[in-house]
């Protein structure tokens, strides 16, 4: 008799396997074996609003009489799963924030930079479309915001079922997801609710989308467990559009229970849609907060005032998402999936300082919702980017782990690729964070970059050093290597000197080190390291844009082109880095490199191209399949996602004279014989096929 326990150990050797897989196939022929994935993400919610992270530390060291939230559900999830405290959202603010999510792409290579709200997701592959090829079906709930302005409702662009979901519920628009009760539209006027195609927004009476679209969750895994696809694992993204700035309260306590038979539920009736669409709008507030008090001059010999209104509503806000987080995790265990599904929760970035109910401003201050950092949203600093972040999956990740490994969120998609058996399309800027999250194998470094421009300040509040209150930000840019943050604001230059801060012995920024000479070398590393990150868009222009990407100091070299095989039938050209080769060698010709290829699935060539002259270049590349051109870590051309076979396609990139390492993914086909062909031009060099004589490697 085989015992649940016996059961983990196995199922835990299963995924051991996966980590060392060979191929893309899924582990096993049993689909079951295939993890469920949720991920939940929220709007605005900081690092030190969880209770686990920071609000139950801060209450310690300040005592009762300081503001304080709770949120309990989440710190039993990090209790039993991973707290993941150096983890970093793409962008500062939503729209490039989820970009960068959805894609597997860093600011430096997403489509949607800045504040390009509603702007079409690229056409490309997206968490979604990743795992429909991996058998799962697929569900987005919630906020869009990036369904693109070209076409008339419903048919936008990049709609959620034009990009990888088989289901939608949710806010389309951006600007909707600033009402909380879509019907009423209490604040900010009446708003549109879609079920795939269709407005339901008219059946929604007092339907507080928290509770709605956690109702619409946890209907939408019950029915699919229920119906002929149960045995198929999901993926679903959840995105609540709380407590981002409007603040509304819901309409009643938090249904007793939860899970299968308690909770939030989905009545599906007209005017009553779930099962708290009645009593008055905008009305309950928590009471744990309601009659809160705190000492508000530090003084204990003087009264305390009752907590402002503002302050009520955003800590009952937060904790309505912390009850349906505890809700959805007892669904799981009801429907006895629990110990085979992944749940992420994290946000999109920093707290905000927007309120728009009341005439009472909002500061992030008074819980300290940016925690032990300075920043908030639209800063670069780690309280605008450093997110709350926690990962549970009973029986794989162990119990009370703290993954202190820098982190960002465009890592989830080779993650998720992993934990469904295949590798990560080669577009990904990601490494896959298995090793980390099981405490296994060797975790590859995050590429953590981000740039933003946003024209105001950071806000004078009294917790920041003062060094960053009230600091223009402008042009930002911000870089981790291992323990050190650079940080640029207001650039002008690419000659403009980084700040540099050890943010895990100071978390606050308040050191800057780039005075010190021994880090003058890192200084060069980071100034190097975002330019080889990263290509211009020209929707988002950066002082930078127009700077030469440095070549490496030139190593002992010979002439050649290493190759790798990989065994196995591919969707799209993969990353490789967790695959196992199946052959390598060297050649001088590229022509030689690729008969190798006959009979893999995917090849890597890799070494450095010698660039005779500073200027622009451009780069072709056409194959009988698919292929991918990385020049450092700059994605050059992308001849993946809906290639036409043997077209070439074109990337530029500007680069100083000397050796550039290279990286060419080649997919060959199932079919044919295999072609791949890489052409140049620049400063003096016509048109033409790159010669032997320019590809080098190390002796």
């Amino acid at each position: 008799m085989i015992t649940k326990s016996m059961l983990a150990l196995i199922l835990v050797g299963a995924f051991n396997s996966l980590i060392a897989q060979t191929n893309n196939k899924p582990m096993g022929d049993d689909v079951n074996k295939k993890p469920n994935i949720i991920f939940i993400l929220t709007d605005d919610l900081g690092y030190g609003d969880l209770g686990v992270l920071f609000q139950n530390m801060r209450a310690m060291e300040k005592g009762s009489v300081h503001p304080r939230a709770y949120t309990p559900n989440l710190d039993q999830m990090a209790a039993e799963g991973a707290l993941m405290s150096q983890h970093y959202s793409a962008a500062p603010v939503c729209a490039p924030s989820r970009a960068s999510l959805l894609l597997g792409r860093s600011q430096g290579h997403a489509n949607i930079r800045d504040n390009q709200f509603d702007k079409a997701l690229d056409n490309n592959h997206t968490l979604g479309s990743v795992l429909q090829t991996a058998g799962y079906t697929t569900a987005a709930i919630g906020k869009w915001g990036l369904q693109g302005k070209g076409g008339k409702a419903p048919n936008w662009t990049a709609h959620p079922l034009n990009r990888g979901f088989d289901y939608y519920l949710g806010y389309i628009r951006h600007g909707d997801g600033h009402e909380h009760y879509p019907k009423e539209g209490v604040y900010r006027g009446k708003k549109e609710v879609y079920e795939n195609r269709t407005n339901i927004a008219e059946d929604l009476d007092k339907c507080y989308t928290t509770d709605l679209f956690t109702a619409a969750a946890k209907k939408w895994i019950v029915d699919f467990k229920k119906g002929d696809d149960g045995d198929k694992p999901f993926f679903m993204y959840l995105a609540y559009d709380t407590p981002h700035a409007v603040l509304e309260l819901p309409t009643q306590a938090y249904p007793e229970g939860g899970g299968l038979h308690g909770g939030l539920q989905w009545l599906g009736e007209p005017g009553h849609m779930i099962n708290t669409a009645s009593g008055k709008v905008d009305s309950w507030m928590h009471p744990d907060y309601a009659n809160a008090t705190y000492n508000h001059d530090g003084d204990l010999a003087t009264a305390q005032l009752a907590w402002p209104e503002v302050y009520k509503r955003y800590a009952t806000d937060t904790r309505r998402i912390d009850d349906a987080v505890g809700d959805i995790l007892q669904l799981l265990k009801d429907l006895e999936i629990d110990e085979n599904t992944m749940v992420v929760f994290t946000s999109d970035n920093g707290p905000s300082k927007e309120s728009y109910i009341t005439n009472e401003p909002i500061s992030p201050s008074f819980f300290k919702s940016f925690g032990p950092f300075d920043g908030i949203k639209r800063d670069c600093l780690e309280g605008g980017v450093r997110m709350p972040t926690l990962a549970i999956w009973p029986g794989k990740i162990p119990a009370g782990s703290q993954i202190e490994t820098p982190s960002i969120s465009y890592d989830w998609m080779p993650t998720f690729a992993q934990m469904a058996g295949l590798p990560a399309p080669a577009v990904s800027d990601g490494v896959s964070l298995l090793p980390s999250l099981l405490g296994k194998g060797k975790q590859p470094n995050s590429n953590i970059y981000i740039e933003y421009y946003q024209p105001g300040k950071t806000p004078e509040y009294a917790d920041f050093i003062p060094g960053h209150q009230g600091r223009r930000r402008n042009q930002m840019q911000m870089v981790r290597l291992e323990d050190y943050v650079g940080l640029r604001y207001d650039i002008r230059s690419q000659d403009d000197d980084f700040e540099i801060y050890d943010v895990v012995k100071d978390p606050q920024q308040t050191q800057n080190l780039a005075k010190d000479p021994k880090l003058a070398p890192l200084q060069q590393q980071m100034k190097d390291k975002v330019l080889r990150s990263r290509t211009p868009n020209n929707t988002a222009l950066r002082p930078y844009d127009d700077a030469l990407i440095p070549a490496v100091t030139e190593r002992e070299m010979e002439r050649g082109i290493k190759w790798r095989t990989y065994q196995g039938n591919f969707s799209w050209v993969p990353q490789v880095s967790n695959l196992k080769e199946s052959n390598s060698g060297e050649e001088k010709e590229l022509s030689a490199v690729i008969q190798h290829s006959l009979k893999s699935g995917a090849m890597l060539l890799e070494g450095y191209i010698s660039v005779p002259v500073d200027g622009d270049y451009t780069f072709y590349v056409s194959a009988n399949s698919a292929a991918f051109l990385r020049i450092h870590d700059v994605a050059v051309v992308d001849a993946d996602y809906e290639y036409f076979r043997n077209a070439p396609k074109s990337g530029d990139i500007k680069l100083k004279a000397g050796l550039h390492p290279y990286r060419l993914y080649y997919t060959p086909g199932p079919k044919g014989k295999p072609s791949l062909k890489l052409e140049w031009h620049g400063p003096g060099i016509e048109k033409g096929t790159i010669p032997a004589e320019a590809f080098f490697q190390p002796k």
